[in-house]
Formats: structure tokens, C-alpha cells, sequence
């Protein structure tokens, strides 16, 4: 991530028009997706209805696997969530007791869940969090060693650099490195072969963004999300995290962002990074005509997973960033999907 990505950084939630009636045939669905995801230079693409897999296509050959930018931020949502749900943290901690530096500062009041939320009021800048922080060699000492920018709850900023921080969160309360909990607790039991998190060259696990991974195994993950949290009768999280992630709106800042989810509410829906002053603030659901229990783990250049537990969807699709003369948004993406998924 660097600053020359401002533009599909602002792309990364688009508010788009109601979803249209799905064309005449499957056939013609399907050929529209595949379509439009080549021309956005996507590497693969995944459908999935109730478990069952509709479309899974390989779309460059020279390609294994594809970082997933930001969609690591929902797995890093998921491994909190099961950490709670094995009593070893809890989201209204506060982060200074695991990250002792944190002790009689400003940042003292910052919980967990601010840090899910994106309203920790830690220092934000396009420079820490996209420059400074990304070239740092230890991520998560750079992130801790930030000031207190903002009383917590009081702002909303996609703050890479304050996720990071729960990198530290993890490995205290769970007494392990951070990518070891991952392919014990949620890789591993969903067999996401395929898949891993990468570390920083401190050996700290890039939780803001180190995921590599396929569409096979994002499918999974989202097969066990629109399962409530089970995966072939394995119970993976709990449903009650699960609602507060992908269900509730975590702040009234950002009515689309639950916890390092983006979700379907009305409201404002700020995006990834501010918009240019002046510029009125969009208003959702952010894919108005999905349903209202939609929603979505995106990444830097329009990787997507798509998850509706109401009608069984889950779609993914993980490529280059697409040109604006192929945005494939992710409005788009999820009509060609669930016209896809309904056949």
C-alpha cells in the first residue's frame, strides 16, 4: 500500500445503484461475470450457494495465490472474536493491558473494540499509515510508539496502523505468535491450504493486510461466515460475535462498518480514506437492493468477499486492481453474483 493508490483506496466502498434484474438465462449470467472480472484483470473468481459451489474459475493461470490487502482485517475481526470466545481477551479491555506502554498516556482509555471499530483516535495520516508504517520493519513497535490523536469513539479513520496494534493484543492474550493462532483456530479447521498470513521483517504478523490466499479458500470462509460460524458442523465463532462484526454498525460515524467489516446499513459510510473536504458524505446501504444482512471483506483493489447468510451467497473475486474502463465495483460484482448464485 502506498500513496499512489489513493484512488482505489477511495474505490474500496462504492455506494452503487440497486441491483438489477438478472439477465435471461444462466448461461448469460455467468458469461457477464467472467467477462467483466477478465477485463479487471481478476485472477479468480468463486460462487457459492448454501455450500455448494456455482462457479469457481481460474482466471490467470500464472498465478497461485494473491494477497488479499485488507481483507486480512475481517481475519483479524475472526481471530479476536474466537480469542473472546475462548475467554482470553474481551473487546471491552482496554489495550494497555496488553500493551503495558500504553499505561498512563491518553491512550490508556483505548479498548479492543475501538480498535475493531476504527474509532480508536490514534494518530492517522495518508504518511504514517501508508508510508511510514508499510515500510517499517517492525509494524507493530511503529504502530504501538503513535500518538493519541483523538478522544476514542470521537472519530472514524481506516487506521492500519492502530489494527496493527492488535497484533500485540493477540500474541499477549493468546500466548503465541499471531500466525501460529491463525492456522490453529480458523486456516487449518476451514483447510485453507492455500492460505497464510504474512509476518513483518520483525517476525510480526501483518494483521492490516499479509493475507495470501485463492477464491477456493476465501469461499470457505465464507461458507462458515453465512453459516453463523460453523464449517461442516464445526463451530469456528460464535454467532454472537459473529452479529456484533457483520450485523451491527460499530459506530454512528460510519453506519457500514460494523467490526473490520464492511456491512448494509442506512447512514453515512465513510470511506477508506477521507474524502476531499467540501465533498458530501455518501449515504447507504452501501449496495442498496442486497439484502440487508449482506456483507462484505474488502481489500486494496477491489478484492472481495461477499457474504449474504439469508440467501446462502458467498462470492469472491481476487485480481489486480481494475481500470476504470473495467471498475467491476463492488456493487457490481455482488449483482453478478447473486445473479449467478440464483440460477
Amino acid at each position: 500500500m502506498r500513496p499512489t493508490l489513493v484512488g482505489p483506496l477511495l474505490s474500496l466502498v462504492v455506494a452503487g445503484s440497486a441491483l438489477v434484474p438478472a439477465s435471461s438465462g444462466a448461461a448469460s449470467d455467468r458469461q457477464a461475470l467472467l467477462a467483466e472480472a477478465r477485463a479487471a484483470g481478476s485472477h479468480c473468481v468463486a460462487v457459492v450457494r448454501d455450500g455448494r459451489t456455482v462457479l469457481s474459475k481460474d482466471l490467470d493461470r500464472r498465478v497461485d495465490t494473491s494477497t488479499a490487502w485488507s481483507i486480512t482485517k475481517s481475519v483479524t475481526s475472526l481471530l479476536v472474536g474466537i480469542a473472546q470466545d475462548r475467554g482470553l481477551l474481551r473487546l471491552d479491555d482496554r489495550v494497555s493491558r496488553y500493551v503495558p506502554e500504553w499505561r498512563r498516556t491518553p491512550s490508556r482509555r483505548v479498548t479492543v473494540r475501538h480498535l475493531l471499530a476504527n474509532t480508536s483516535g490514534r494518530e492517522w495520516s495518508m504518511e504514517t499509515d501508508y508510508t511510514e508504517m508499510t515500510s517499517a520493519r517492525n509494524k507493530t513497535r511503529f504502530s504501538v510508539r503513535l500518538s493519541q490523536q483523538a478522544r476514542p469513539g470521537t472519530e472514524w479513520y481506516y487506521n492500519n496502523s492502530a489494527i496493527q496494534v492488535l497484533e500485540a493484543v493477540l500474541e499477549k492474550a493468546t500466548g503465541m505468535p499471531v500466525h501460529e493462532f491463525a492456522d490453529r483456530v480458523l486456516l487449518r479447521p476451514l483447510r485453507m491450504r492455500s492460505s497464510s498470513i504474512q509476518r513483518d521483517p520483525s517476525g510480526n504478523t501483518m494483521l492490516f493486510a499479509g493475507l495470501v490466499t485463492t477464491c477456493p479458500d476465501l469461499a470457505r470462509l465464507g461458507v462458515m461466515l453465512a453459516d453463523g460460524g460453523k464449517y461442516q458442523g464445526r463451530r469456528i465463532v460464535s454467532k454472537r460475535y459473529l452479529r456484533q462484526a457483520t450485523q451491527r454498525s460499530s459506530s454512528e460515524l460510519n453506519r457500514a462498518y460494523g467490526l473490520l467489516f464492511w456491512i448494509n446499513e442506512p447512514g453515512p459510510v465513510l470511506p477508506a480514506v477521507p474524502l476531499p473536504e467540501g465533498t458530501p458524505t455518501p449515504q447507504g446501504p452501501m449496495v442498496p437492493g442486497a439484502p440487508e444482512d449482506a456483507f462484505w471483506a474488502i481489500g486494496l483493489g477491489q478484492q472481495i468477499l461477499h457474504v449474504s447468510p439469508s440467501t446462502g451467497v458467498v462470492a469472491v473475486r481476487l485480481g489486480e486492481p481494475p481500470t476504470e474502463a473495467a471498475p467491476l465495483t463492488v456493487a457490481r460484482f455482488t449483482e453478478l453474483a447473486t445473479a449467478v448464485a440464483r440460477r
